[in-house]
């Protein structure tokens, strides 16, 4: 279910330009390089499955340790998440995760949360969505990866008639949620109530 991105390296920029697009199913889109390919590894965006698990766990705690002193030990966390993770990764959770993977490799990731609304019986979207934890690893930011694990989580919302999609954003990440149309609004509250843990981040929590 969902896209593929197949991505490579352009070998006169470095940078990372799309190869083809195709479905999970194998079928394959119109070819979209731009430019020559150089032969570094492949990259591909894509829906990540409960296997993706423990890498996930792994790139969580490098997102939260990064920033905030961890008060857990790493293995203990990266064991508990790992749990958690796969656990919503089935096809039956509200939870979906978009991964970046570079020679077998996941380095980057996003996740996103379908809340359910009560009925109304108005023409209006009865879920809402809410991003999370859009994390890349350091030696592959500047790239744009980012940008694209976004892009094609929003386009799984717009796809999925999702009525509002929320985030808590950094003054660093500001600037990439609103190129993805987000803006800031005077119609949501919000209320935090005696966190365990620092809430500081860099993307989102």
């Amino acid at each position: 279910m969902g896209w593929r991105y197949r991505l490579g390296r352009c070998t006169l920029c470095g940078g990372i330009v799309c190869a083809a697009l195709c479905r999970k199913s194998g079928e394959r889109g119109a070819k979209k390089t731009a430019k020559p390919m150089s032969d570094a590894p492949e990259i591909i965006i894509r829906l990540a499955e409960p296997t993706d698990a423990p890498s996930l766990a792994r790139l969580r705690y490098e997102f939260r340790a990064g920033h905030d002193p961890a008060t857990e030990a790493e293995a203990g966390f990266v064991a508990r998440c790992r749990a958690w993770m796969a656990s919503r990764l089935t096809p039956e959770s509200h939870w979906r995760c978009w991964v970046v993977e570079e020679a077998g490799r996941l380095v980057g990731a996003v996740w996103l949360q379908l809340i359910e609304k009560i009925p109304n019986p108005g023409a209006e979207a009865e879920t809402h969505g809410y991003v999370s934890n859009l994390y890349v690893e350091p030696s592959q930011r500047g790239a744009g990866l980012g940008s694209m694990l976004m892009d094609t989580c929003m386009r799984f919302c717009e796809k999925e008639a999702v009525d509002a999609v929320i985030l808590w954003p950094t003054p660093h990440s500001r600037s990439l949620y609103e190129r993805h149309g987000f803006a800031v609004l005077e119609d949501l509250l919000e209320r935090r109530l005696g966190p365990i843990h620092s809430q500081s981040e860099e993307c989102s929590k």
